[in-house]
């Protein structure tokens, strides 16, 4: 899949592994592994849903947005980079035609 960020220092924070290490501290492995995991695969429907991924869409004020597990509440939250975004019949994302997303942020957004 294609993988584009959104704001430049995202870009910058995730290009350069010393540059990851410094701003992500000890989460910059589990980061690059899942990183490398979306960069790999075909489709989104190829990024498994299950741990240590679990990729999953998220809803309320994040209605649109996707996620994959980092590590404990740490996230790497994305979108489809698709206009239009790829749907099915009933609405719902349709993962296997979505093969490019842009990064938004890395977060713990539970709060803790």
């Amino acid at each position: 899949m294609q993988i584009r960020f959104r704001v430049k220092r995202l870009n910058k924070d995730l290009s350069d592994p010393r540059q990851m290490a410094k701003a992500y501290g000890d989460r910059a492995k589990q980061i690059r592994r899942r990183l490398d995991i979306l960069g790999q695969a075909a489709c989104l429907a190829d990024v498994p849903t299950g741990p240590p991924d679990h990729r999953h869409q998220l809803g309320g004020n994040r209605n649109g947005q996707l996620s994959v597990t980092i590590k404990d509440n740490w996230r790497i939250v994305f979108v489809p980079d698709h206009d239009p975004v790829p749907c099915l019949p009933d609405g719902g994302l349709d993962t296997g035609q979505v093969t490019a997303v842009e990064i938004i942020e890395i977060v713990d957004y539970h709060g803790n």
